[in-house]
């Protein structure tokens, strides 16, 4: 039976990672915190890891595959320490974000990446994945795939970016809606199924190298009027100029008072990255109204008018809305 450590498991995408292993008669482990469940049938190891002894419970075993989601350099390091000579392949999730450019457009995996970072250094994400990358290249570089993820999507996704238009354009019916300029900007994302599928096949074959796990890019227009099309919006569509949105304190990609998917100019790079490495490995994507489809019944369950970590709320965007008619 191959057994699977996975170094989270009981979070949004760790946990699907973990069912789809048990659904492959996997024998699996989830080390986390403990703030949520593990999969039924996964055993759940509670364990901090910035703790000393955080990986005493699983360090005698040997591992046919460790999965693992840090974005924490030293938890890495430690991780490598207990468990690297006891894991026949490693499995590490990154981010695009790692990138040291995004202007380039179509750029590919052999992209030079940011300096990681350094102990002491004040967290940056970008570089801490970094990082987390360099260890793991010195101490498992031949047991060891990279996947970086743009974007993931889909139900249950804790950010609420991906979700907030779909459920916007939901929530308004025959009112307006207000969206960014989408002139010359792209989106590129990942359903978090696919990329849990995909996980898997990687820990499965041992496949081992760096692989940017994205779908296609597309004109961010196409996005919007699909998640329009999805949610049965009828009313008025208003587009706002960058120097609109900035001027009434709007932010970018991400959090509240935002519009999720909007980039500042001078990152067409982020969002057209070559995805043929990720098919090539096998890699699937799935079609984007479906996605939107799954999105929208998590998000019509969660409620529609709860609080979002990401985007405007409707008032917001009425009062916006009035200000620029």
């Amino acid at each position: 039976m191959t057994t699977v450590l996975i170094l989270g498991g009981t979070a949004w995408l760790g946990g699907r990672v973990a069912a789809r292993w048990l659904d492959q008669g996997a024998s699996v482990t989830c080390l986390a915190r403990g703030t949520g469940p593990a999969p039924r049938g996964a055993r759940l190891v509670v364990a901090d890891r910035s703790r000393p002894g955080a990986y005493d419970a699983v360090a005698s075993g040997t591992w046919d595959e460790v999965v693992d989601f840090s974005r924490i350099p030293s938890h890495v390091d430690s991780a490598l320490d207990a468990l690297g000579p006891r894991a026949a392949h490693w499995t590490f999730v990154s981010s695009v974000s790692v990138y040291a450019s995004a202007a380039e457009v179509g750029a590919d995996e052999s992209a030079a990446v940011v300096e990681p970072a350094a102990v002491g250094d004040e967290y940056d994400y970008a570089r801490a994945k970094s990082a987390c990358e360099a260890f793991l290249h010195r101490a498992v570089g031949d047991r060891l795939a990279i996947l970086r993820p743009g974007l993931i999507v889909g139900p249950g996704d804790p950010t609420d970016r991906f979700g907030y238009w779909v459920s916007r354009f939901a929530v308004a019916r025959d009112e307006p809606v207000l969206v960014p300029a989408t002139g010359g900007r792209t989106t590129q994302v990942i359903d978090v199924d696919d990329l849990a599928s995909f996980i898997v096949t990687v820990g499965r074959g041992s496949w081992t190298g760096v692989v940017d796990t994205i779908g296609a890019s597309v004109p961010l227009r196409t996005s919007l009027e699909l998640a329009r099309k999805v949610a049965g919006h009828t009313g008025v569509v208003v587009e706002a100029s960058d120097d609109a949105l900035a001027a009434a304190g709007v932010r970018h990609w991400a959090g509240p008072r935002s519009l999720p998917l909007w980039l500042p100019e001078g990152m067409p790079g982020f969002t057209t990255r070559d995805n043929s490495a990720y098919l090539a490995a096998g890699g699937v994507l799935s079609p984007p109204a479906h996605t939107l489809a799954r999105t929208l019944a998590d998000e019509r369950s969660r409620g529609l008018g709860r609080p979002r970590n990401a985007g405007l709320t409707r008032s917001e965007e009425i009062e916006l809305l009035e200000t620029l008619s």
